[in-house]
């Protein structure tokens, strides 16, 4: 699926990315742990062409894309949910997931992908009409998944979907995030809650200063006794 080689980021006389390898596998949650500055919501911006390369490749199901704009990268099948969420607060949940599917023509396809999206996220249904600025923290993340996967995506890619959300609203995100993947779309996930990541995790890294330090299955990396002591807090 997406075969990330050695990669290298430059903010000005900043080294953000430092040859960075990194796959996903098809029928897969991958996850990406790591302190703040790390360069995980780097990794994830290059990928989608937010920002430049300065060396390495990015390659999707065989093709080349490190050079694609974004939007021919939504195109071929990848979604980013960012950090922050990022809804427009002053359009309704539904005109939110619209522009979700702005690149798309297929009418029909897009209104059973709404109607899936209202199957996960059942308060979306609920909220249709109301202001995306209205709705809570816990709701607007779920608004800002859905809106990623009205794009049709193959590979969502997801930046700190848990941040600043109260525990239970955080179990059913990481619920749904399981839900995503059985319906067959690959999840490349970052997250400061690391025991919660590596727990649904089929395979991890781990990133320190641009690097990736550690990989492995997310139970295996679970209970590795480095990881307990720098993101586990054990």
């Amino acid at each position: 699926m997406l075969e990330i080689r050695n990669l290298n980021v430059h903010y000005g006389g900043i080294h953000a990315l430092r040859g960075i390898n990194l796959e996903v596998d098809d029928g897969k949650i991958i996850s990406l742990i790591g302190a703040n500055g790390a360069g995980k919501s780097t990794t994830l911006k290059s990928v989608m062409g937010l920002v430049p390369k300065s060396a390495g490749s990015v390659v999707w199901n065989g093709r080349d894309i490190t050079r694609l704009e974004t939007k021919e990268i939504v195109k071929a099948g990848i979604a980013l949910c960012p950090e922050g969420r990022k809804v427009f607060p002053d359009l309704t949940v539904a005109e939110n997931l619209t522009i979700g599917a702005y690149l798309r023509k297929d009418k029909e396809e897009i209104k059973k992908d709404r109607d899936w999206v209202y199957e996960l996220f059942p308060r979306m249904k609920e909220r249709e009409w109301q202001l995306a600025g209205t709705l809570s923290g816990g709701e607007q993340q779920m608004l800002a998944v859905g809106r990623a996967l009205m794009t049709k995506p193959k590979l969502l890619m997801l930046d700190e979907p848990s941040l600043g959300l109260a525990p239970l609203v955080i179990k059913d995100i990481f619920s749904i995030i399981r839900q995503i993947k059985e319906a067959g779309v690959n999840v490349l996930l970052i997250e400061q809650n690391a025991k919660a990541a590596l727990e649904i995790s089929d395979f991890a890294y781990v990133m320190e200063t641009g690097t990736i330090t550690m990989s492995g299955p997310g139970r295996e990396l679970l209970s590795d006794d480095r990881v307990k002591k720098a993101y586990l807090g054990e």
